[in-house]
C-alpha cells in the first residue's frame, strides 16, 4: 500500500460487521474443531488422573512454539491467496498453493526435529520428575504431527481464502471424529488393543492430523470444482521468495508469542504437577472459546487482502473496527460464563478435587486476559491482511519478553500468587502489545494523515 491508496471513505460498520461475520462463521467453526482434538485429549485423559494432564500441559507449553511460528510462517499463503482470488486470478492461486506446500512441509520438518530434540533437556529445567518419567510418547508423537500440521494449514487457508470455508470445516471436523474414535481404541484398550494411556493419545491425535492431510489434498486435487486452483502450478522460486519474505517475519513474531507462553509453562511447571494439569483443564476450555477472536482475526486479515485485491482500499478501516467490536464484546460474555460456571466446567474434566479447585480459580484471570489478547490478536490479524509484519515483530519482542515474561515470573513464582499469578502478570504484556498494534492500524488507516504500510516501517 502506498501513501496515496490509503485515503479512506466513511466507515460502513454495519456493512462491514455483516460481510466479516459471514467468513469468520465458518473460519471460527474450523479453529473450534481444529481445537477439538486437544479437548479430547483433555477429558479422555483427565480421567486417568493428574499426571497425564500435567505431561500434557508441558508438552503443549512447548508445542506453542512450533505450531505459532508455522502459523506465521505461512500466513501469507492464505493472504496472497486472498489477493488473487479478489482479484479472480486462479493460475496465482495454484501457484501460491504450489510453493506454500513446499515450505509447509521443510518448515514442518525442521520443527518437528527440534522439538524431539529438547526432549532430553526437560529434566534440566526443573519440571517435576514424575512428569518427566511419563512424557516422552506423548511428546515424540506430538513432534511427528508438526510436518502434517503445517500442510494442512496451507489447504485450510487456501479453502477460506477462495470463500470454501465450509468445506475445511467439514474436512477438520471428520478428522475430529476420526482422533476421537482412536483415542478411545488406544487409550483405554478395544478390540484387542492394549490400554496405552498417554501414548494412545499421543499416537491418536498424530495418526488423525496426518489423516486430515489426506482428506484435504484428495479433494482439493481431485474435485472438479476445485482442482484449477490446486494443480497445474509449476515451481516458481519468485512466489516461494515472496512467500518467504513476507512469512519470515510473521514467523518469528508468532514464535516470540509462542515461546514467551513456552517459559510460561515452564514457570508453572515449577510450581508442581497439580499446577499443570489445572492448567491443562483451563486451556482446554479457554483455548476453545479464544477461537472465536483468531477466526476473527483471520477473517479480518483476509477481508482486508480481499479489499485491497480489488482496489477497495476505503474498506480497510472499517473491516479491522468492526473486527475489534465483535471480538471485545464476544470475550467480554466468554469470561462472565467462565467465571459463573468455572467449578461445573473443571468437574466435566477431572474428577480429582484439588485440581477442580484450582482450574475453577483461574478461569476469571485466563478470560481477562484473553479480552486483552482480543485486541491485540484482530490488530494483528488487520495489520497482516496489509502485508505489515517488520514493525509489529518488534511489539512482540517488546511486550512479550520485556514485560509479560518477567511479570509472570515475578507475580506467580517470586511473589508466590502462584498459578493465577503467572497468567495475571503475563496479561500485563498482552495489554500493552494490543495497545501498541491498535494504535499502529488507526494511524496507519486514518483519513487525514493517509500514512501507508511503506512510509510505516
Amino acid at each position: 500500500m502506498t501513501n496515496a491508496d490509503t485515503v479512506l471513505a466513511p466507515v460502513h460498520w454495519s456493512a462491514e460487521a455483516r460481510r466479516l461475520l459471514s467468513l469468520a462463521t465458518p473460519l471460527v467453526a474450523g479453529l473450534v474443531t481444529s481445537a477439538l482434538m486437544g479437548v479430547v485429549d483433555t477429558a479422555m485423559l483427565g480421567h486417568l488422573g493428574a499426571l497425564p494432564l500435567a505431561a500434557v500441559s508441558l508438552t503443549m507449553s512447548v508445542w506453542i512454539i512450533f505450531v505459532a511460528g508455522l502459523y506465521g510462517y505461512l500466513t501469507p499463503v492464505g493472504i496472497l491467496i486472498g489477493q488473487a482470488h479478489g482479484a479472480g486470478d486462479p493460475r496465482a492461486i495454484a501457484s501460491v498453493v504450489h510453493e506454500g506446500r513446499v515450505l509447509a512441509l521443510r518448515a514442518g520438518l525442521f520443527s518437528g526435529v527440534v522439538m524431539a530434540l529438547i526432549l532430553p533437556v526437560l529434566p534440566r529445567l526443573g519440571q517435576p520428575p514424575e512428569v518427566v518419567a511419563i512424557i516422552a510418547p506423548y511428546w515424540l508423537a506430538v513432534a511427528a504431527m508438526l510436518p502434517g500440521f503445517a500442510l494442512s494449514l496451507v489447504y485450510k487457508q487456501a479453502l477460506e481464502a477462495i470463500d470454501r470455508p465450509w468445506l475445511a470445516v467439514a474436512l477438520a471436523f471428520t478428522a475430529v471424529l476420526f482422533n476421537a474414535a482412536l483415542n478411545w481404541v488406544l487409550i483405554f484398550g478395544h478390540f484387542g488393543v492394549p490400554p496405552l494411556g498417554l501414548a494412545g493419545a499421543g499416537i491418536g491425535t498424530t495418526l488423525a492430523a496426518w489423516f486430515m492431510v489426506g482428506l484435504q489434498v484428495l479433494v482439493c486435487h481431485r474435485t472438479r470444482a476445485l482442482r484449477a486452483r490446486f494443480t497445474g502450478a509449476e515451481g516458481d522460486t519468485a512466489r516461494r521468495a515472496q512467500l518467504r519474505h513476507e512469512g519470515l517475519p510473521m514467523g518469528w513474531q508468532y514464535v516470540l508469542e509462542g515461546g514467551a507462553v513456552a517459559v510460561v509453562g515452564i514457570f508453572i511447571g515449577w510450581l508442581g504437577a497439580l499446577a499443570l494439569a489445572a492448567n491443562q483443564v483451563v486451556m482446554a476450555v479457554a483455548g476453545v472459546l479464544y477461537m472465536v477472536p483468531l477466526g476473527m482475526a483471520a477473517a479480518t486479515s483476509l477481508r482486508i487482502a480481499q479489499a485491497i485485491g480489488a482496489d477497495e482500499i476505503m474498506r480497510v478501516r472499517g473491516i479491522g473496527l468492526a473486527g475489534l467490536a465483535i471480538v471485545t464484546a464476544w470475550l467480554l460474555v466468554a469470561t462472565a460464563l467462565l467465571t459463573i460456571f468455572a467449578q461445573p466446567i473443571a468437574r466435566a474434566f477431572v474428577d480429582d478435587p484439588a485440581v477442580i479447585g484450582l482450574a475453577a480459580a483461574l478461569f476469571f484471570t485466563v478470560g481477562l486476559m484473553q479480552v486483552l489478547d482480543g485486541v491485540q490478536s484482530v490488530s494483528l490479524g488487520a495489520l497482516r491482511g496489509m502485508l505489515d509484519s517488520h514493525w509489529p515483530t518488534r511489539v512482540s519482542l517488546l511486550a512479550y519478553w520485556g514485560l509479560s515474561v518477567p511479570l509472570a515470573w515475578l507475580i506467580g513464582v517470586v511473589l508466590d500468587y502462584g498459578l493465577v499469578g503467572v497468567w495475571a502478570g503475563f496479561g500485563l504484556g498482552l495489554a500493552l502489545a494490543g495497545a501498541m498494534l491498535l494504535r499502529r492500524f488507526l494511524a496507519m488507516t486514518a483519513p487525514a494523515r493517509g500514512a501507508g504500510s511503506d512510509t510505516a516501517r
